[in-house]
């Protein structure tokens, strides 16, 4: 398997990182610009889940990759118009851990 799917996922660890700042500094739902910047890296989270390979994702079917990808979709193009805070918040307390451990559990088998 290519080695090259690496990068993205440290790309995917440094946004939950940065994420993780982010609500360190106060409630993505009281404050704009919070949401905003969480909202960027959950844009470039989602995208790079995209550039790992379909079977390495496939060991990991807990993982909702095509929710992911579809949630980017909407992050990218707003079809929903506004999108709402507390579902981005609730998006992050849920999912962002999982993505995380399975990241790393990814990049300590190679």
């Amino acid at each position: 398997m290519s080695k090259t799917w690496h990068a993205y996922a440290q790309h995917i660890l440094d946004a939950i990182a940065k994420i993780r700042r982010i609500e360190q500094r106060g409630s993505l739902i009281d404050d704009e610009v919070l949401f905003d910047a969480a909202l960027r890296n959950l844009q470039t989270l989602a995208e790079a889940t995209q550039m790992l390979p379909d079977e390495l994702k496939a060991q990991f079917p807990a993982i909702p990759w095509r929710e992911i990808s579809g949630f980017r979709n909407i992050l990218v193009h707003n079809y929903l118009g506004d999108i709402d805070p507390l579902t981005v918040s609730t998006v992050i307390t849920t999912h962002l851990q999982a993505i995380e451990d399975c990241m790393k559990t990814m990049l300590a088998a190679e």
